[in-house]
């Protein structure tokens, strides 16, 4: 083959390499299915999967660049021993490749920052509605949102035109077999996502099936089947997290022991060591059982929680990033998760995110056209969203890290809250100056304060909820007195 005939597939971009075999029996139990990258001297080996018609497809997401050649694996003779290479180019802009985790931190594999600010629309492709779909799109695009926690199967309520399995209800769902329209449709959205430089944070287990569906009680290796099929077909898009299970602790068919197995699976099966995480339920200002985030297959921790404030514990007690992925929800359901206020919301965003951590937006407003976002996605009717689009350029003109800024006196970030005092006493380094914004979260206002400050120093604040302070560091350093010069 000529150089430069050679296929060519952007670094972190997918190659795919599309197979005919046979289609008689069950493939998706039958045909074993792999292939071997090679790039010098590293090997990746994802696997392959069935796509229904005599079609098979294996995937492949590239992370250095240069010649990639492979060579396919089967019990199959028809797929075995198929050779072949391509080129991997430079990214394409905006391509920064998987998210990953920097101690406490998120940035992308280029080394671009990453900062977390999710939304949560559990069920927006499964309603068979494009138009609604295109319209989440949308939305989003003009959100401040850049990471969306999404469902793979369907709860007890819901009748979806196609689901996961093959099958049209739950009385026929056929958990030996895949549905591959079901699939190549969240694909595309994926892959929408993907381009609106969105992650996918992809929930394969939840608790809200009660024995409807099946899928919440299937045996062991019912799960590894359906995860084994999952981690082929969508590992190689770039933006894809795995959440293993939404309120773990609620399915009562699994024991902690069975989702570190599951987990572990996982992790095995996926050749691009994607995040993944799992996420606790908790009965509101009652109980919480978080999940130990210690564990060395758990890249971040995945919190629900009411209150802000416990980041700091959480972060102290486990170096890897928080992310509290249900704080409560905007709007006006009967249930207490899913009814505080805009200005509830943003009070945790901001408490949360001057902690160190991360915080995940949802909102429930069950008497609006497009009905509750966390289910359909569609419009957003809430206050929140442009606050915490202003929430999220107040963190990037900051350091990634407010906690390692601090220490090192060079930014703070001090958020007030609920409270309403009229000043502020903030003890700042002697010998340096610093420049100080009083933040309105609520009313997105930001106003500098005269002169710079140092040493122990009293700052006058409006006297009402939601202010932040910004303490930056001037260029020069200085001493001050504790007083505006």
């Amino acid at each position: 083959m000529k150089e430069q005939q050679l296929q060519e597939t952007e670094r972190w971009g997918m190659f795919e390499l599309c197979l005919e075999g046979p289609s008689e029996g069950n493939p998706y139990k039958d045909v074993r299915l792999s292939a071997r990258f090679r790039h010098r001297n590293r090997v990746v080996e994802p696997e392959g999967f069935y796509d229904g018609g005599g079609v098979y497809r294996i995937r492949f997401m590239p992370d250095e660049t240069g010649i990639w050649r492979y060579e396919t694996s089967s019990n199959v003779a028809a797929l075995d021993g198929h050779c072949g290479e391509f080129r991997c180019t430079r990214p394409s802009p905006g391509n920064h490749g998987p998210v990953r985790v920097k101690g406490r931190l998120f940035e992308y594999e280029d080394g671009t920052p990453y900062m977390p600010f999710g939304t949560t629309c559990y069920h927006w492709t499964h309603h068979g509605d494009e138009r609604n779909e295109e319209l989440t799109l949308r939305t989003l695009r003009d959100s401040p949102f850049n990471k969306v926690r999404m469902c793979i199967l369907p709860t007890r309520d819901m009748r979806p035109a196609q689901f996961a399995f093959a099958g049209t209800c739950p009385e026929d769902a056929d958990r030996t077999r895949f549905n591959p329209a079901f699939f190549a449709h969240l694909e595309r959205r994926i892959a929408d996502l993907q381009r609106l430089s969105i992650e996918a944070d992809l929930i394969l287990f939840h608790p809200y099936d009660k024995g409807v569906w099946g899928f919440d009680g299937m045996d062991r290796e019912t799960d590894c089947f359906y995860l084994q099929y999952v981690v082929a077909r969508l590992a190689a898009f770039r933006n894809v997290w795995w959440s293993l299970s939404n309120e773990y602790d609620f399915n009562k068919n699994k024991t902690v022991e069975d989702w570190d197995r599951l987990i572990q699976f996982v992790q095995r099966k996926d050749p691009y060591r994607h995040l993944r995480s799992i996420h606790n339920g908790t009965k509101m200002y009652e109980s919480s059982w978080v999940y130990d985030y210690s564990k060395p297959w758990i890249t971040h921790q995945s919190i629900q929680h009411w209150d802000p404030e416990l980041t700091t514990k959480w972060r102290n007690a486990v170096p890897k990033p928080v992310v509290i992925d249900e704080i409560s929800y905007e709007g006006n359901s009967s249930r207490r998760w899913g009814n505080i206020s805009g200005q509830e919301l943003v009070h945790r965003f901001w408490e949360a995110m001057a902690r160190g951590g991360y915080v995940t937006h949802g909102e429930s407003f069950v008497d609006k056209e497009t009905r509750a976002w966390i289910s359909c996605g569609g419009a957003l009717y809430g206050e929140s969203a442009v606050r915490i689009a202003f929430l999220r350029r107040i963190m990037e003109e900051g350091p990634a890290d407010l906690t390692e800024a601090a220490e090192a006196g060079e930014y703070f970030l001090h958020y007030v809250g609920r409270r309403q005092p009229t000043y502020c006493q903030l003890e700042l380094p002697e010998r340096r100056s610093y420049a100080v914004d009083v933040i309105d979260a609520w009313n997105m206002t930001v106003e500098p304060m005269a002169g710079t400050y140092s040493g122990s120093s009293r700052i006058a604040l409006p006297g009402q909820p939601y202010i932040a302070l910004r303490v930056r560091r001037t260029a020069g350093g200085g001493e001050n007195g504790g007083e505006a010069e």
